[in-house]
């Protein structure tokens, strides 16, 4: 059995009284990873907040870069902070909610009423069936609930609760719950799938630098096609219209707090294949979640330092100067700086730190060109040289107003490619799932460096499709066929 593990911000919050169990602070754990190397743990993350680039968020994030199991996990923290997605279950949930409503009459004359779930475990007996369901769907441990007839029975809100929130009299509930939870096992909800196969791609027309231009859009609408799939283009608006498909193949720049996931999440609920999911889209975005399951693997990358909010630290030890200093969610090079000197950094960290309790340093290296290896299924796709613009570090430079200079490009047949090249994506892909992504890669002196792992990497007609033409168009969407059949067979 794994050694559980519990974070707290404040030592003081874990209360005389509650159960004992090793308890870290969760600084402690973000900052000391050498002495969390086990894989075998299990991490009850009980921050006394989860926002978004909070401490909270990224006990959760690493933990799971740590293959630590953790809840909850990072995907449950970006769930639960949008009512949006929590509703997109709201045909299994209402029906059990006016099923339990309409059992117990105590609830008739009431408009509204709060309950608390603590590991799965409701304050309210007579509605343990829904607590049940909602710790199956968001596996966080302390959850309040707020229910509101308008004018049947809906859950109006789904918020964590703080530990330290916790009252004496609630100290025997989270006692009882939380020993419940660890002597028991959870199982998974199965899915659903729909009977025909109808693709659909997300896309957005006025993106400036989307992940595929037009001739590749209409390249897989006929793959598809000759593969004996109906391929239709979706925008945001086709929202509610999504479970008519049988798939999901995102084709615009996705992000955690944006339509993009929230689509990405209902298809996944709906029981449809999606590319790329939601997990990828919350280890991707998160660059340093990439560095440190990068690290922890030995997968080569660039020297990399996570930076905490409130600490002094030596970059010219850590990384060098030049150093590069990155926002956690950057893409497209926006959010990333290059700082020359100490007085430099002191001056990008300040602003940095205003948006994210961590944020990445990394250390210079100029190549002429990046590699980007494009991954499907753990499968070498597609090899391509990314130029760095002219005169420029970047291989996209912005300019006044948000233009955006895009350096050349050359593709490369995949037997061209250095070995360790392709080694080194296969195996930062690999860490992040089986979907389609592209790793960036730099070479120097006969070393490569993994920058990053992108989901949704582009594939742009007479671009990433120059070696192989129809055939990448025809690999994947393939790939989506096998999977729904896969599917349908499992249910």
């Amino acid at each position: 059995m794994g050694t559980h593990l519990v974070l707290v911000e404040n030592i003081k919050d874990w209360q005389p009284g509650f159960p004992e169990l090793t308890v870290v602070q969760a600084r402690d754990y973000l900052s000391r990873p050498d002495d969390y190397k086990s894989k075998d743990m299990r991490v009850i993350n009980l921050c006394r907040g989860y926002k978004y680039l909070s401490t909270g968020y990224y006990c959760s994030l690493l933990g799971e870069a740590r293959r630590h199991r953790v809840i909850p996990s990072a995907q449950t923290i970006t769930d639960l902070s949008s009512k949006a997605i929590y509703n997109l279950n709201v045909e299994d949930l209402d029906e059990l909610v006016q099923r339990v409503m309409k059992r117990h009459p105590k609830y008739k004359d009431q408009e509204s009423f709060f309950i608390n779930i603590f590991f799965g475990q409701s304050d309210e007996p007579d509605l343990q069936e829904i607590a049940r369901l909602l710790f199956e769907l968001f596996a966080a441990p302390l959850l309040k609930v707020e229910f509101k007839r308008q004018p049947r029975w809906q859950i109006a809100s789904l918020k964590p609760v703080s530990l330290h929130n916790v009252k004496p009299e609630q100290v025997e509930f989270f006692t009882r719950s939380l020993n419940s939870y660890l002597s028991s096992r959870w199982r998974k909800r199965r899915t659903r799938t729909q009977a025909r196969y109808d693709f659909a791609i997300l896309y957005n027309p006025d993106e400036a630098l989307p992940p595929s231009n037009m001739g590749a859009l209409r390249r897989f609408i006929e793959a598809g096609k000759k593969l004996g799939v109906e391929v239709e283009l979706i925008t945001r608006k086709d929202y509610n219209r999504l479970a008519e498909y049988d798939a999901l193949f995102i084709r615009e720049t996705t992000a955690i707090d944006h339509y993009t996931y929230r689509f990405a999440k209902k298809a996944e609920a709906e029981g449809m294949v999606v590319m790329d999911d939601t997990n990828s889209i919350v280890k991707c975005c998160n660059k340093v979640y990439l560095a440190e399951i990068l690290t922890l693997n030995k997968v080569p990358a660039p020297r990399t330092a996570i930076l905490h909010k409130g600490q002094n630290e030596d970059l010219s030890v850590l990384v060098g100067y030049p150093a590069v200093l990155k926002i956690p969610d950057s893409a497209f090079s926006k959010g990333v700086f290059k700082a020359e000197d100490a007085k430099a950094a002191k001056e990008i960290t300040d602003k940095l730190f205003k948006d994210s309790d961590l944020i990445l340093a990394q250390e210079f290296l100029y190549t002429d060109f990046d590699w980007r290896i494009g991954i499907l299924n753990n499968q070498v796709l597609f090899a391509c040289k990314y130029f760095m613009t002219p005169a420029h570090w970047q291989i996209v430079q912005y300019g006044d107003g948000g233009r955006a200079e895009e350096g050349a490009f050359t593709s490369m047949p995949i037997e061209d490619v250095p070995a360790a090249v392709l080694d080194a994506a296969k195996a930062a892909a690999k860490l992040i799932g089986n979907g389609l992504y592209g790793v960036d890669i730099k070479e120097r002196n006969g070393k490569v460096f993994v920058m990053e792992v992108n989901d949704n990497p582009n594939i742009d007609s007479g671009v990433e499709d120059s070696m192989l033409g129809w055939g990448m168009y025809y690999r994947i969407m393939e790939e989506f066929i096998r999977r729904v059949e896969e599917l349908r067979r499992r249910n």
